[in-house]
Parts: C-alpha cells; sequence; structure tokens
C-alpha cells in the first residue's frame, strides 16, 4: 500500500448505527447523518480522503425493495468514482439489503462494505464506531465485491445472516 491519499465513499441510510434521541418525542429516531461528527472528525486518517453521502434516514425494519433499489444506484453511481464504498446501514435486514445488491449488480468494481450496529452511535457503549472503523479498513484493502464487517468479523456476502439472539451477524451457507 503506497503513501498516496485514498478516496472513499460513505453512503448512509438511517438505521440504528445513526440514531438520535429526540427529547421532544422521547424516542430514538433517524433524522440526518451524525457519522462525521460522531466518529470521522475524531480519527487519524492521513491518507484517506472521506466523503460522506447521505442516501436516506430510515429504520432498516421499514426498508423494502424501492429502498433497496435507491441504494444500489446510490452505489453505482459512486462507483463511478472507482472509490472503495461503505454503507451505513440497519443491522435488521442489512443482510437482505447487501443481497440485494450482490442479486442485482455483479458487475461491482469497487470494494463495497456494509456495516451498523446494535447500539446507537451516541450510547458510551455502542459498537457503532468500531464497526465504522473496522468497515473503513476493510474497503481499502478489499478486492470489488460485496461484504459485512461487524463485531471483528468479515462476510463476504450472500453467505451471512442475523443472529438476533447474539445480537451480531454469522456465517450462514
Amino acid at each position: 500500500m503506497s503513501n498516496e491519499i485514498m478516496p472513499l465513499t460513505i453512503l448512509t441510510t438511517g438505521g440504528t448505527i445513526e440514531k438520535v434521541y429526540d427529547e421532544f418525542e422521547g424516542a430514538l429516531t433517524n433524522r440526518e447523518t451524525i457519522v462525521k461528527n460522531k466518529i470521522l472528525q475524531k480519527l487519524r486518517l492521513p491518507y484517506t480522503d472521506i466523503s460522506v453521502k447521505q442516501i436516506m434516514a430510515k429504520d432498516s425494519l421499514y426498508m423494502d425493495d424501492r429502498d433497496r433499489e435507491t441504494i444500489l444506484e446510490a452505489i453505482k453511481l459512486q462507483e463511478k468514482l472507482h472509490h472503495p464504498i461503505v454503507v451505513l446501514h440497519g443491522t435488521d435486514t442489512m443482510d437482505v439489503t447487501s443481497r440485494y445488491c450482490h442479486k442485482n449488480y455483479k458487475e461491482i468494481t469497487v470494494p463495497v462494505v456494509f456495516t451498523g450496529a446494535m447500539k446507537p452511535l451516541g450510547f458510551d457503549d455502542s459498537d457503532a464506531a468500531q464497526n465504522v472503523i473496522e468497515a473503513i479498513f476493510a474497503a481499502r484493502i478489499l478486492d470489488p465485491g460485496y461484504y459485512v464487517t461487524f463485531h471483528g468479523r468479515l462476510f463476504t456476502v450472500p453467505n451471512l445472516r442475523k443472529n438476533k439472539e447474539k445480537s451480531t451477524f454469522e456465517d450462514c451457507e
């Protein structure tokens, strides 16, 4: 790996990773991306130029195939820049969306790494920062294809599923 600066794009879709507490409503909600202020400005990445693009701010439980198509179209648009891509996504259907992308666009020419969190970014015990950092690193070194990074593991799409009992992801055949 050289000392050249590598551009990388983060696409945000909402999900637990970016939920914030709304004092007025007394609930956790998705509004706008918070990854820049909560994670990226705290990292030292002198050889990575990160661009953040918000696609939507939606809980993945409420996503349908139209939303997945919107995500895939955003991936295709960013792929034209030849930069690795990280997709921040809700964990409830991250495996579904990553498989949708894999099934409907196999010709991907850059690494696309999906990740999310079980606890929101603003919580002290959140896994969000760890998962985003792992996804950024993975996107920088992986071959083109679709992947999920989560809790120190790397999965090749479509071979993963969410294990709700363990609050993580695991391999499947």
